[in-house]
């Protein structure tokens, strides 16, 4: 389906959203979406556009009455420092993931469907009233036959054919303001939506959910102080998810913890220790844990619920992570530019020497301190400051991973105040930058970037045949599509500097050089090969030189 059809079938949705975007201030989106044909939003009137008050309360309130999709996006907003100002990600935390009750009958409808009998069946109790009713689902108490307090979670009927249409329209807005406001193309806007789309997507899959809550269970099965529900797959399926009721205290409700006799300081540390053994060990973490999704029982005992959004490091992932640990220990700011332009996407268009600078400002503030001594959440705030202000944006995963991290020196710290995260942090860090010149990680590294160069030289003639078979008898016209070439600059780059993307792109651009000035085809065809391997191997000589000596200073 055609972006002009899926609008047309979405004409009355769209028209919603443009309505409710006017009378919030935000007519100049109205014209990207086509409604607001009175003043419309041209190409080129960015700097101007945001005229009215457009004040972070008024985006709250747009995305409230524009409905769960636009909520949960908003609530997504509130926790990518790297992308909204403070005071906007401060009011888009306000945002309550909440709807009117589903049905009784609805509800037990889709029971039925999904389970095959009537609750009273298939639980000993079932309570018809809800304990929480949300955008995308409905939980209610149950009791299994065993006598086992269970919670059950329905997903509401129709809520995946609501999200899937405010996710085509999302999409198809991101790319109209990526085309016509600078801004949105900055930042990626299509991108942003696209990763949105993701997270969102995989909430509305209860299988998954319970496959996320099994792997924390293995991973904290030794630890007898973290609970993690129990997954009863026999009451489970995509749309009904059955899980072991978890009880306990909030993590902000102070008087009743020193009731209890709990020892906040032990707590706090264990938190903070959960975390970072998701990260730093397991590898796989829980990207949302506020206050509602963990629970302290008397013991100390700490309870994890809710497991629809999770992050997993992979090994780029950590290399990253590896880069960024080892600039800030250091105080580096060229290694810590690269290492921010490295991992965000669509970053070809950044300043790197002010980049640099600004940098070395940031660190000029913390270079006397242990990573223990550091305010953890002022440092990053400076740091996403600049993220925001050089227009870069953090992969999805290192954003969910700097989520978490915030989010549970926020909760330890609430259960004491002198609990500071870079304490608990730092031995994990000191074990990045450790991994990162070892031996078998180095010779990791040599072994995919072989690997990369390899598959380089085996793309090559094929691009290059390509770029041949465009030849008439005339002469030649070469078309540089960045389709064609993308897949192996992006290998290219994956080496491990960028400078031999742009050597082996002067390679290609002397052989095709060749093959233009040449008389014989089959000979330019040579030529071609002849120079680009030549300058293949130039390039690798090139980068490992420059390497080398750039370790040397560093050694010195």
């Amino acid at each position: 389906m055609t972006n002009g059809q899926a609008e047309t079938r979405h004409t009355a949705r769209y028209r919603e959203i443009a309505t409710v975007l006017r009378r919030h201030s935000f007519g100049f989106l109205a014209g990207l979406i086509g409604a607001g044909r009175r003043n419309p939003f041209r190409r080129g009137d960015a700097a101007s556009a945001p005229a009215a008050d457009t004040s972070p309360v008024h985006v709250r309130r747009a995305l409230e009455e524009l409905g769960p999709t636009f909520i949960k996006f908003g609530q997504l907003l509130s926790t990518r420092p790297d992308l909204v100002p403070p005071a906007l990600a401060d009011e888009l935390a306000k945002l309550q993931d909440a709807a009117p009750p589903v049905p009784t009958e609805q509800i037990r409808s889709v029971i039925r469907s999904e389970l095959g009998s009537e609750p009273e069946e298939l639980f000993a109790t079932f309570d018809d009233e809800p304990m929480a009713s949300a955008s995308i689902g409905q939980a209610h108490t149950a009791t299994l036959h065993d006598g086992t307090p269970v919670v059950v979670k329905v997903r509401r009927p129709g809520a995946v054919a609501q999200v899937q249409e405010d996710l085509e329209i999302l999409r198809n807005l991101a790319l109209r303001a990526s085309r016509a406001w600078s801004l949105a193309r900055e930042y990626d806007a299509p991108g942003i939506a696209d990763e949105f789309a993701q997270t969102l997507q995989a909430e509305l899959d209860y299988l998954q959910e319970g496959r996320n809550a099994e792997r924390f269970a293995a991973d904290f099965e030794d630890d007898a102080e973290v609970r993690i529900p129990r997954v009863y797959w026999d009451y489970t399926t995509s749309r009904v998810l059955t899980l072991e009721r978890m009880w306990g205290m909030n993590v902000g409700d102070t008087a009743a913890l020193d009731t209890a006799g709990v020892d906040r300081k032990h707590v706090a540390r264990k938190g903070a220790e959960i975390v970072l053994k998701m990260t730093f060990e397991d590898r796989f973490f829980h990207a949302d844990l506020h206050p509602g999704n963990l629970f302290i029982h008397d013991d100390g005992t700490i309870a994890l619920i809710d497991f629809g959004m999770v992050g997993e490091i992979g090994e780029d992932l950590r290399g990253q992570l590896s880069a960024l640990f080892v600039s800030l220990v250091r105080g580096d700011a060229e290694l810590l530019a690269s290492a921010l332009v490295n991992m965000s996407p669509g970053s070809g268009g950044v300043d790197r020497d002010l980049l640099r600078d600004d940098l070395a400002v940031f660190l000029s503030r913390y270079r006397l301190r242990s990573l223990r001594e550091t305010p953890f959440a002022r440092m990053m705030a400076e740091l996403f400051a600049i993220l925001r202000q050089h227009r870069l944006r953090l992969p999805r995963e290192m954003a969910l991973l700097f989520k978490a991290l915030l989010l549970i020196e926020g909760l330890a710290r609430r259960l004491d105040p002198d609990f500071r995260l870079g304490e608990a942090l730092e031995p994990y860090a000191q074990r990045l930058a450790r991994e990162r010149v070892s031996a078998s990680v180095l010779a990791q590294r040599i072994a995919r970037a072989s690997a990369d160069l390899g598959e380089l030289m085996l793309e090559a003639p094929g691009v290059l045949r390509r770029l041949v078979d465009h030849a008439d008898g005339d002469g030649l016209q070469v078309h540089l599509r960045a389709a064609e070439l993308e897949p192996l600059m992006g290998r290219a780059e994956r080496i491990g500097n960028r400078l031999v993307a742009g050597m082996i792109s002067a390679a290609f651009i002397s052989g095709i050089g060749g093959l233009v000035s040449s008389d014989r085809r089959w000979r330019s065809w040579e030529n071609v090969m002849v120079g680009t391997g030549l300058g293949m191997i130039g390039t690798l000589g090139a980068y490992l030189a420059v390497t080398a000596r750039r370790r040397g200073r560093r050694r010195r």
